[in-house]
């Protein structure tokens, strides 16, 4: 946590969603299970580290500044992908980072977004492999376009595009929306006369270019549908389509499509939503520029950044891979319900919405992915095959090298499988490479973002280290007593209250 120009290591409780899954999370487990709907293990996996992520009584690690012998205790984090917006910001800057130094070259990128209709958006939250060829649809339609473009100036030679495409579940209103964020080139790679790939930029697309290629979509969607069965036909048998093996994802995720509650006693009925309610005649609903609609696909392509502006390219990145909801727009209210704000008013004047802690849990579980589920996929140049990738992405940055007594430090507790946790925990703190040459250090991307150099030692501005991990609990107790800091982890509740209980979702 970064306060003003100072920073200390953020405290779960004061965060409104820790208290929400703290309070709630065993009843609602045991809700499912009267109801015989077994919550999977990955998300169940998902609510119980985060419940652990930042607590200093699962663990931490000790940075200490050798010139004035100031101590600081670091916990460890969860590294989840959904529910911990902490480890999600971390994830989302990391990735950013990385695709600005080591990805994308000096060349002008623009954002190409694809929502999809409804009954779409429910098959593809289960389906891996369906979304996998809507992506593949998406990528061939939005290439296409540009080197059919590129031909009319001249490049025949070779043309290949690139892209890295982002596929988010959720939207403003914490709903169930899966659609695809795609980063593109502007223009064409095309081989010169030594098979050497140039860059060539292209105008922006039209708005009638737009509109053929959202049909052009729109079409190809649909015959696929049509291969796999799944088109307007098949509706009547709906429930083939259900994950039958796990009968209460298929539930929770269609009811998170359509922003409704799946359980409880308000299962059915819609989130409340609130705001400055507006006129549906009155409303505006003029299309931006660069943007269609034809049969409930959406494409927009208005956003575009300049081949030098790495700033804003990383800005850009950082909103595709962010996490599903904001800690700072989420608020509990006195009654002990949830106020979640939008980023922007909505169209008919709802600006939030307001919920029951067990319905906030049911959006968030909708929004974790099942486990080996990629949710950001590089195409054409990029792709990790691909031959003229090593000539375009640009050379990685000399990074600087890990401190001797820091890099021995974390070679013994590699070599340990009982410090695992305290390894990579290290390598997220300390300020050179870690052991895969990919991920930036915590450190780093604080620095980055925030401008803050977290291993200063506030008191002195000497270099702070790492000189411990702490994994035993003894150890961790005896430390935590001796600095006045609680020794135990925030309780969680139990026994969880049954559905004969008068409060069934307070």
């Amino acid at each position: 946590m970064v306060i003003g120009a100072a920073y200390r290591p953020r405290n779960p409780e004061d965060n409104p969603l820790y208290g929400v899954v703290a309070g709630h999370l065993e009843t609602f487990l045991a809700r499912q299970r009267e109801r015989d709907r077994h919550v999977p293990g990955f998300v169940e996996s998902e609510f119980r580290e985060f419940l652990d992520c930042g607590v200093l009584a699962r663990g931490f690690l000790r940075v200490r500044c050798n010139d004035c012998g100031m101590d600081r205790l670091v916990p460890y984090s969860c590294k989840k992908r959904c529910i911990c917006s902490s480890c999600g910001g971390r994830r989302m800057v990391d990735t950013a980072a990385h695709l600005v130094d080591r990805i994308f070259p000096r060349v002008p990128v623009r954002q190409w977004v694809l929502s999809l209709p409804y009954a779409l958006r429910y098959r593809l939250a289960y389906d891996a492999s369906l979304v996998t060829d809507v992506l593949a649809i998406f990528t061939r339609t939005v290439f296409a376009s540009l080197i059919r473009r590129a031909r009319e100036f001249g490049a025949e030679r070779k043309p290949q595009c690139g892209a890295v495409s982002f596929i988010q579940r959720f939207d403003s209103a914490l709903r169930l929306n899966l659609h695809i964020h795609m980063l593109a080139f502007d223009g064409i790679y095309a081989a010169d006369e030594n098979d050497h790939p140039q860059f060539q930029a292209l105008l922006a697309p039209d708005n009638d270019e737009i509109a053929r290629r959202t049909a052009t979509l729109a079409q190809r969607m649909t015959r696929l549908l049509d291969r796999r069965g799944l088109g307007p036909d098949s509706d009547a048998e709906e429930s083939d389509s259900l994950p039958r093996d796990e009968p209460w994802l298929a539930g929770l995720y269609a009811a998170a499509v359509t922003g409704r509650t799946a359980y409880g006693p308000n299962a059915g009925r819609r989130v409340t939503r609130v705001g400055d309610q507006i006129d549906p005649e009155s409303m505006d609903l003029t299309l931006s520029p660069r943007c269609a609609t034809v049969d409930g696909f959406s494409l927009h392509a208005n956003v575009a950044v300049h081949a030098d502006d790495r700033p804003r390219l990383e800005r850009l990145a950082r909103y595709c891979a962010r996490a599903p909801i904001a800690m700072d727009r989420l608020e509990r209210l006195v009654d002990g319900r949830l106020l979640y704000r939008f980023k922007r008013p909505w169209r008919d004047g709802t600006t939030h919405i307001v919920m029951e802690p067990m319905e906030l849990l049911e959006k968030l579980s909708a929004f974790v992915p099942a486990l080996r589920a990629h949710l950001v996929r590089y195409s054409g140049v990029l792709a990790p095959a691909s031959k003229w990738r090593p000539l375009i992405v640009p050379e990685p940055a000399i990074l600087s090298t890990i401190p001797p007594d820091t890099a021995d430090a974390t070679q013994r507790s590699r070599t340990d499988s009982t410090a695992t946790p305290a390894a990579t925990a290290q390598e997220a703190l300390q300020p050179g490479p870690c052991r895969h040459g990919r991920n930036y250090t915590w450190a780093e991307l604080m620095k980055r973002v925030w401008e803050l150099d977290v291993l200063e030692c506030p008191r002195c501005r000497g270099r702070m280290k790492i000189v411990a991990a702490i994994n035993s609990s003894n150890a961790i107790q005896k430390i935590l007593n001796c600095l006045g800091l609680p020794s135990r982890a925030p309780p969680i509740a139990a026994p969880a209250r049954t559905s004969s209980d008068p409060l069934e979702w307070s």
